[in-house]
C-alpha cells in the first residue's frame, strides 16, 4: 500500500514555465549546464547547478555554491515569479516525445515507505552525490526536482487520470527545446481523496530515476525538523507507459592490445558477426572498433545461472568481456570507462571512437521495466548505468518546500 500526500506546490507562473524548466541537474556537466542556462536567465540550472554563475573551475561542493543556489532561488521566486499554491494539491505531469506519451501523479511520497522498502531501489548511491544534494535541499529548504517513480498499472488510477485530463486545460503546457512536451494539471480538491485511496492498491513503488534525490531527501529529514521533511517530491508513472533507452558504454583503451588482437580475444569467447549499430534483441551487444560495427552474441559465451540479475546483458558483458579482456574490474570507479545515454544515439558512440577519445564502444539492448522490477523485488542491485529513462522530468516546474 503506497501513501501519497498533497502538497502546496511552488511553481512558475505559467507564462514563465518554459523559461524556468531545466533538465535534471545530473544529466549535464558544468559546461553543458552553462550553455543551456545562457538561453534563459530564469533557467532553474542557475539554482540546481549554481556553480555555473561562479568562476570557472570552482569546486561545486564549496560553501559558496550552496549559498549562491539559495540566493538564486530567492531571486527566481521574485523574478519569474514562482507562486505558492494556497492549499495542498496533487498534480498530473504528462510527457510526450516522438509520439510516446506518459502521465504520472506528482505528489509527496512517504520517506517511511522509502525506509521500509515499499519504495524500492535498484541502484547504489555515491556518498559524494548524496552529500551534494542533501546540502542543496537543506540550504534551500526545498526539494526542487522530482524523483521518477514507477508502479504496476492500477485501473482506478488510470480512470482518475483520464477524468482530470478531460476536465480542463493544463496549468502548464509547452514544448522544450529538445521537442519534449511537458504538461501539468492540478487535481481538483474533490478528486484528491480518490487519488489517495487509489494509491492504496499500489503494492510497491520503484525508483526509476533519482536514487540520489530520494536518498538525499531521507538524509535532509534528519536535519530539517519539519513534518514536510518526512515526504519527498516524486512523480509516479504506470510501468506500462514507460520507455527505457539503452545505456551504452565506451572504453578509453584496449588494455594494451591492438585492435586486431582485441577482436581476436573477443572472438575466442563469443560468436561475433558484422554490424549493425544497434542490437536487435536481448542477448546481443553491438561493438564499434576500428570504424566497424560487430554484433556479439552474449549467450554464446554461456549465460551464468541464477536469477534475472545474472542474465542481464550489462552483467554478462561485464563478467565475460569488460573484466577479463579489457581489465575493467569495477565500472563504478574505473576512469577508463564512461557511459552514454541512449538518447544521444549510436552516432555519438562512433564519433567518440573515431575521434580517438575512446577506443571501443558498446551499444546495448535496453533493459525492460519488468526486469528492473524483478531485480528490485529480489532486493538486488542493477549493474551501474543499466537504464536510461526517456523522456525526463524537468526541474523547477513543481517544488516542495520543507
Amino acid at each position: 500500500m503506497a501513501v501519497i500526500r498533497p502538497f502546496r506546490a511552488v511553481r512558475p507562473d505559467p507564462s514563465a514555465a518554459p523559461r524556468v524548466a531545466a533538465v535534471p541537474y545530473d544529466v549535464v556537466d558544468v559546461e553543458e549546464a552553462r550553455a543551456l542556462a545562457a538561453v534563459s536567465p530564469l533557467s532553474f540550472l542557475h539554482v540546481s547547478r549554481a556553480e555555473i554563475d561562479l568562476p570557472s573551475g570552482i569546486d561545486p561542493h564549496e560553501d559558496i555554491v550552496y549559498r549562491t543556489a539559495a540566493e538564486r532561488y530567492r531571486a527566481l521566486k521574485r523574478d519569474a515569479p514562482l507562486v505558492e499554491e494556497e492549499s495542498p494539491s496533487l498534480y498530473l505531469y504528462h510527457l510526450d516525445a516522438d509520439g510516446h506519451g506518459q502521465t504520472g501523479v506528482a505528489a509527496c511520497y512517504s520517506l517511511a515507505e522509502y525506509d521500509s522498502n515499499v519504495i524500492k531501489k535498484h541502484e547504489r548511491t555515491r556518498q559524494d552525490k548524496e552529500d551534494d544534494r542533501t546540502r542543496h535541499i537543506v540550504e534551500l529548504r526545498a526539494q526542487t526536482g522530482p524523483v521518477f517513480l514507477a508502479h504496476r498499472p492500477v485501473p482506478e488510477l488510470d480512470d482518475l487520470v483520464r477524468r482530470v485530463r478531460a476536465a480542463g486545460e493544463p496549468l502548464v503546457d509547452f514544448a522544450a527545446l529538445d521537442g519534449v512536451r511537458h504538461a501539468i494539471w492540478r487535481v481538483g480538491a474533490d478528486l484528491v481523496p480518490a487519488f489517495v485511496d487509489a494509491f492504496r492498491a499500489v503494492d510497491a513503488l520503484y525508483i526509476a530515476d533519482g536514487h540520489h534525490r530520494a536518498a538525499s531527501g531521507a538524509r535532509a529529514r534528519d536535519v530539517v525538523r519539519s513534518d514536510e521533511a518526512h515526504f519527498f517530491l516524486a512523480v509516479a508513472f504506470p510501468s506500462d507507459q514507460l520507455r527505457i533507452l539503452p545505456y551504452n558504454r565506451v572504453v578509453r583503451d584496449l588494455n594494451g592490445m591492438t585492435p586486431s588482437h582485441f577482436l581476436g580475444e573477443v572472438a575466442r569467447v563469443f560468436s561475433m558477426k558484422s554490424g549493425p549499430a544497434a542490437p536487435f534483441e536481448k542477448g546481443e551487444v553491438s561493438m564499434y572498433v576500428e570504424g566497424a560495427w560487430h554484433t556479439i552474441d552474449l549467450e554464446s559465451a554461456g549465460v551464468p545461472g541464477g536469477g534475472v540479475l545474472e542474465t542481464l546483458d550489462g552483467n554478462v558483458l561485464q563478467e565475460r568481456l569488460l573484466k577479463p579482456i579489457l581489465g575493467i574490474q569495477d565500472v563504478r570507479t574505473d576512469p577508463r570507462i564512461e557511459f552514454v545515454g541512449g538518447a544521444k544515439g549510436t552516432r555519438t558512440l562512433e564519433q567518440l571512437v573515431d575521434s580517438g577519445k575512446m577506443a571501443v564502444a558498446f551499444s546495448m539492448y535496453p533493459v525492460s521495466i519488468l526486469e528492473l522490477m524483478e531485480v528490485s523485488d529480489a532486493g538486488e542491485i542493477m549493474p551501474p548505468k543499466s537504464t536510461w529513462f526517456e523522456p525526463k522530468l524537468r526541474d523547477g516546474l513543481l517544488i516542495h518546500e520543507i
